[in-house]
């Protein structure tokens, strides 16, 4: 996919809207032994990228530095369902403290009056982190009411003669 158009869909009114939402994304990626994994992250859209931080004994970093290609996902409950599907690859480095981006994200699910706290916690306990970036490849929202699954789309279409 072409980068100006997954920048377009995630420019998009509900895309942006869940992106600055509180809702975690998920992570799915292949663990070290090939199986896959799918956990709910804090994220940060840079506007070219997400950021994903994790501690430095986390699994998911040795997993993602032999296998990068991820998918991330992040949707709402409720109906009319509405999900933003992302595939990309992450790349991993350690830096030393907390990222900015690691705070900024947890900004979405702190509370503003525990956030100070919280942070001071963080920056005590972890001397070094792993910044995942992750680099969109392809991207899709599915709102159900202006976009579909490709699938259902192409029933509609069989159905409708087009």
């Amino acid at each position: 996919m072409e980068q100006q158009k997954i920048l377009d869909e995630l420019a998009k009114p509900v895309s942006q809207e869940l992106i600055n939402s509180h809702i975690p994304a998920r992570l799915a990626f292949a663990g070290t032994d090939g199986f896959p994994r799918v956990v709910p992250v804090s994220f940060e859209w840079t506007g070219s990228a997400f950021v994903v931080c994790t501690t430095t004994n986390a699994k998911k970093y040795p997993a993602l530095q032999k296998y990068p290609k991820v998918a991330l996902t992040i949707d709402t409950e409720g109906y009319p369902p509405r999900v933003l599907l992302v595939r990309g690859t992450a790349r991993t480095e350690i830096v030393d403290g907390v990222p900015d981006e690691y705070v900024a994200a947890s900004r979405k699910i702190v509370p503003a009056a525990e956030m100070e706290q919280w942070e001071a916690g963080v920056r005590m306990l972890y001397p070094r982190m792993v910044k995942i970036t992750i680099t969109p490849e392809w991207a899709r929202l599915q709102d159900f009411q202006t976009t579909l699954p490709q699938n259902v789309e192409e029933i509609i279409r069989e159905r409708s003669g087009h």
